[in-house]
């Protein structure tokens, strides 16, 4: 069976209320304050929220939200941003992680992959992405790209304000806890210009 990761952005009006089926996803507020009925408090700007089961969102004032969903077919939502297949053997175990990478003004990120794919979604800045050999695509707030983790990735910052992106990929479950990225140079671990993690979620899932 085939999978695909997907990234849908959901704009939800005041009073808004919003139910998804089974799925593995990450929701990810940029706007406003969104409610899930499995969650204890509402979700505020700038946070996260993991589950697999069938959910139920509300609000009370509009609200913008990031929705990442591994998915293995099913109906295509509205505002999708970005869908794209991911190779998963179902004979391993995986893990779905969200993080924030933050840049300062000038940034570096030196050639590298990662353990496993994912999709990014730039939030503030600009930030200049090479991969492999292709062309570098200067990427802007709300545009979003997909990164396999096999091919190198070059990536250079906003020379002039901080940037940042949200991320959700899906790795192997044995680097829970661990950095997922692999330099094409190794030395260049100690040479890259530090960036910032904020990691939201790394859980186990089982494939849907």
């Amino acid at each position: 069976m085939s999978f695909a990761l997907r990234l849908s952005e959901d704009r939800l009006g005041a009073g808004a209320r919003l139910t998804l089926p089974a799925s593995p996803r990450v929701f990810y507020v940029r706007e406003g304050t969104v409610g899930v009925a499995a969650a204890v408090d509402r979700l505020a700007p700038g946070s996260a929220w993991h589950g697999v089961g069938a959910v139920a969102l509300a609000t009370e004032a509009p609200a913008v939200m990031l929705r990442f969903e591994l998915v293995a077919g099913g109906e295509v939502p509205e505002r999708r941003l970005l869908e794209h297949a991911i190779e998963l053997d179902r004979a391993r175990a995986w893990l779905m992680r969200c993080d924030r990478v933050d840049f300062g003004p000038g940034d570096v990120a030196l050639p590298h992959g990662h353990k496993g794919g994912g999709i990014r979604c730039l939030l503030a800045g600009t930030l200049e992405v090479t991969v492999g050999d292709r062309p570098p695509r200067l990427m802007r707030p709300g545009d979003a790209w997909f990164e396999s983790g096999r091919e190198p990735v070059l990536a250079r910052s906003s020379a002039d304000a901080p940037t940042a992106f949200v991320r959700v990929s899906i790795l192997p479950r044995e680097i829970r806890g661990q950095s997922s990225i692999v330099y094409v140079d190794p030395a260049d671990a100690a040479r890259g210009r530090p960036r910032r993690y904020t990691v939201y979620v790394d859980e186990p899932i089982d494939l849907p």
